[in-house]
């Protein structure tokens, strides 16, 4: 407030600079020294330097299990985990179609179905088919209870004019996950990857920025540290599960950017 406003004129309401103050505010006598309050004390501490974004957990133990990794994107992302070190299991509804897939792609990858996946798993990847979403989530509600789930699905549809989003009842395909499996820790991840690149061995750095929310930091920071595991990935935290919706509605202009350009299209977050 300026030195010339209408609180410091009485006609306005005010009083005057030396005036005393009204009888309801009570004066406070001076402490002695080494009070409480004086310079130093708790009080007056410093507040704590606020946490590095960049200081992320070592996820290198954990095991990750993926939902659908027979499929192009679910086995791209257990290559590239697998091949930084990460122990991985695929999942499948079939276990002689996941361990088929898995021994393909050795590197200690092993196959399993998608319930004996998810109770052995720490993270646990969800990369089926949207289609069959919700009806996998819900048969795994007990395996995936108390897991960090990692929804990387894109609801999509295709028509002549190319790929557009869909809008599930629920807002995404993460938030379906979370109504689904009130048990588990949901997150969203890994929804603008590549699957050709994440598949091609002869690439060794994929370079791109993954997007990652959650409603928790601490399992948003698990997520981050495990795509910063691959070489040229960087994770970026994007926001609460509300906002999955726009992450995953952006891949159908990627499809569109990749057409166009005949290009493998992904994402850099600048200035971070």
């Amino acid at each position: 407030m300026g030195p010339h406003t209408a609180a410091a004129d009485p006609r306005a309401g005010g009083r005057r600079r030396n005036s005393p103050p009204p009888r309801h505010v009570s004066r406070t006598a001076p402490r002695p020294p080494g009070s409480p309050t004086d310079a130093g004390s708790p009080t007056d501490a410093p507040a704590p330097a606020p946490k590095d974004p960049w200081d992320l957990p070592d996820v290198s133990g954990l095991v990750v299990g993926v939902l659908g990794g027979t499929g192009d994107q679910g086995r791209g992302l257990a290559y590239r985990l697998a091949k930084a070190g990460q122990k991985v299991i695929i999942g499948s509804r079939a276990a002689d179609r996941a361990r088929a897939a898995a021994g393909e792609l050795g590197l200690g990858v092993e196959g399993a179905d998608n319930a004996e996946c998810a109770r052995r798993s720490d993270i646990v990847i969800v990369a089926v088919p949207w289609d069959g979403h919700a009806k996998t989530l819900e048969t795994l509600r007990d395996e995936l209870a108390g897991k960090l789930v990692v929804d990387c699905v894109n609801p999509l549809g295709f028509d002549k004019k190319g790929a557009y989003a869909l809008k599930p009842a629920e807002g995404s395909a993460a938030e379906q996950a979370a109504a689904l499996l009130p048990g588990s820790r949901v997150t969203a991840a890994f929804h603008h990857l590549s699957a050709v690149l994440l598949q091609d061995a002869s690439i060794d750095e994929i370079d791109t920025d993954v997007m990652v929310l959650g409603e928790e930091r601490a399992d948003v920071e698990i997520v981050q540290a495990l795509a910063g595991r691959i070489p040229g990935m960087r994770g970026v935290f994007a926001g609460r599960l509300r906002n999955a919706h726009q992450v995953e509605s952006l891949v159908a202009n990627l499809i569109s950017v990749n057409r166009r350009y005949k290009a493998h299209a992904g994402l850099r977050v600048t200035d971070v």
